[in-house]
């Protein structure tokens, strides 16, 4: 057994009692008579009496979820049949809030285009159910697909809500993604209505997409309406206003509970997106267990910095559905400087604050000091999108704040949720994320399919989960579904990360399994060398690939950004080889260091290992990554011409 991780913080028994989690332990006691020795035993009976414990969540938290006979139909993987016969509607379980706190601010939004504006529940109520009567106006019902490309705003929110509403199903782009990239993702499921913003300012520029988004539009025969928000500049002809739109007020339909909600899509660095799709019922009942493991309580105030194009955009329903408030942060992150989200977050008396690990790392580097300003509200800190590394944690608690309960989680895209994550209830280790959410069977793999502890294996799911994909939109047969999760474990998801899970039932991702560096028979996850790599002062990033010839040794370069008026020189590189052997293992050490203007990306700040290796090993340039689809698309030509120049 591995030795325990320090611990950097815990709850007092005070605050623990008085989390959401506490309190459905104990209406579990009272409503079902069940009683647990600790967080492992409860974990332990949600995963082995999926019935019980998916009805008890919906009871707890009060669900409008009607007309089913049972919890769990066929239980198999895929096409487990949840709640089977039950009718709701996310929309409505949203809205309901204005029934009981009307007056209270639902969503705020921060946007260097539009400034500040905030909505109450009243008031985001009656918008919601006016754009509703608008879009039924304009012919759009159940089943019908409304994409949009709109920015982190009220409008995005209050337009998704006002599509899936009337059973339409939602699917969007960010505005900073490429015509390719959104057509490769819209022309695959047939809209509709498309919903998009003209411009914008990012970073206190002005940027106009009226041009992409006409050839966007152009490129969707199917569309029949086409609305504009204006941003920077007024209404182009050939659009209807989305602010004029309006209609009979209409109230939200209820579905089936596996009747599509939205359709998103997989990170589409190579091939062509999957659009993936989710159901009304599965995210319901996810936001309800949003709950427990983020401590969200009506009054709240919740922001996660995301682009509209990121999974977490759409989580941050879950925290509006549990009545919280949500603060959109529409502005580059940088902008006037790293202080800017932290400033937020104290001007809005955040509760509580998520962003990706890279985000965390840029500030640490930057030295900056959030602790100067009055956080006393904030109570959490999420992140994802990469592991967060242990020195993250330790300037969280050192530069942040010291009270302060950090959850790091890590799920995906493909279920719009975490397989682990955060507990309000448990200490915080460094370098770990606390547990196995409540009801996903989470668990590690070695080769042969033995569970394992304490070791790093392949993250797999063995049972079903209600917000696990319903399919893939078009595909004959679930031929791509059942390729993409279920191909490696027969009747087992398979995630594509690499765990450690512990004994006490804390974990580690280690990052995603097909970018495994193998030296010699011993397999490492990347953020194992990023850790060392990017805990020197003098590296601001890197990028590390492990490329296995046929007929010859295989080859590990470690490509690394130097910090601003660093040269990478040998003394340096001699520095960064000294760290990886005594750190991590002189197996691991690169047989070449090379630097680099920026480390690849995609929309949502994953480093792009896999494209660059298939680069690396032969790939066409042109086919081994979909540059719409990177933060920073340029990036890749420095390494088409370094590969070109070694005449790999």
């Amino acid at each position: 057994m591995t030795e325990a991780r320090p611990i950097l913080w815990a709850p007092t028994p005070e605050r623990a009692e008085a989390t959401r989690m506490a309190d459905f332990i104990r209406w579990l006691k009272a409503e079902r008579g069940l009683s647990f020795a600790d967080y492992n035993a409860l974990w332990r009976w949600s995963v082995g009496d999926l019935p019980g414990f998916w009805s008890a969540l919906v009871d707890y938290a009060g669900l409008d979820i009607q007309g089913h006979s049972a919890v769990l139909g066929r239980r198999e993987m895929p096409g487990a049949e949840w709640f089977p016969g039950a009718r709701c509607s996310l929309a409505a379980q949203v809205l309901a809030h204005a029934a009981t706190d009307p007056d209270a601010p639902a969503l705020i939004g921060l946007s260097e285009t539009f400034g500040r504006r905030e909505l109450s529940w009243r008031a985001l109520a009656a918008e919601v159910a006016a754009k509703a009567g608008g879009l039924r106006a304009l012919g759009v019902g159940q089943g019908d697909r409304v994409v949009a490309i709109l920015p982190n705003t009220l409008d995005s929110m209050v337009a998704f809500l006002a599509v899936t509403s009337l059973g339409a199903i939602w699917s969007q782009a960010a505005p900073d993604m490429g015509p390719t990239a959104v057509l490769d993702r819209f022309r695959q499921i047939e809209p509709k209505v498309l919903i998009a913003q003209d411009s914008y300012r990012l970073s206190g520029k002005p940027i106009d997409r009226r041009a992409q988004i006409e050839g966007i539009a152009a490129g969707l025969p199917t569309l029949t309406a086409r609305l504009m928000v204006p941003g920077l500049n007024g209404l182009a002809p050939g659009w209807s206003d989305w602010g004029a739109l309006a209609g009979e007020p209409a109230a939200p339909v209820p579905v089936p509970f596996d009747h599509p909600l939205w359709i998103v899509y997989s990170s589409g660095t190579t091939g062509n997106p999957k659009p993936i799709v989710h159901g009304h019922g599965g995210i319901l009942v996810e936001c309800a267990k949003s709950a427990l493991h983020m401590d969200l309580h009506p009054g709240d105030r919740y922001c996660w910095l995301t682009s509209s194009g990121w999974i977490m955009w759409n989580t941050q329903f879950f925290a509006l559905m549990n009545g919280a408030a949500v603060v959109l942060f529409d502005v580059a992150p940088g902008y006037p400087d790293l202080m800017a989200l932290w400033r937020a977050a104290a001007d809005e008396r955040l509760t509580h604050l998520g962003a990706g690990a890279a985000f965390y790392q840029s500030c640490l580097k930057a030295g900056i000091e959030p602790k100067t300003l009055d956080l006393s509200s904030l109570r959490h800190l999420g992140s994802t999108g990469s592991p967060l590394s242990p020195e993250g944690y330790d300037w969280i608690y050192s530069a942040v704040k010291s009270d302060l309960w950090l959850a790091p989680l890590s799920g995906g895209t493909d279920l719009c949720g975490a397989f682990v994550g955060g507990n309000p209830m448990l200490p915080v280790r460094a370098g770990e994320m606390q547990c196995r959410f409540l009801g996903n069977a989470v668990r590690a793999f070695d080769e042969a399919g033995n569970e394992v502890f304490d070791q790093v294996g392949e993250l797999v799911c063995t049972e079903p989960l209600p917000a696990m994909p319903l399919y893939f939109w078009n595909d004959p047969g679930n031929r791509r579904y059942l390729d993409s999760y279920f191909d490696t474990y027969p009747g087992v998801w398979r995630h594509g990360d690499w765990i450690e899970i512990t004994e006490d039932g804390g974990a580690v991702i280690y990052g995603r399994s097909d970018a495994t560096i193998n030296r010699h028979g011993l397999r490492l996850g990347s953020s194992e060398i990023y850790r060392v790599v990017e805990g020197l002062d003098e590296i601001a990033d890197s990028l590390v690939i492990d490329c296995e010839y046929l007929g010859r040794d295989s080859f590990m370069p470690l490509f690394v950004v130097p910090a601003p008026g660093v040269a990478l020189d040998k003394a340096l590189m001699d520095l960064i080889r000294a760290r990886i052997r005594a750190e991590v293992s002189p197996r691991f050490v690169p047989d070449v260091i090379e630097a680099v203007p920026e480390v690849p990306r995609t929309l949502s700040g994953k480093k792009l290992e896999v494209p660059v290796k298939k680069l690396f090993l032969g790939g066409d340039p042109a086919r081994v990554v979909n540059r719409d689809s990177m933060a920073n698309p340029d990036s890749f030509d420095w390494f088409i011409a370094w590969h070109g120049a070694r005449g790999a």
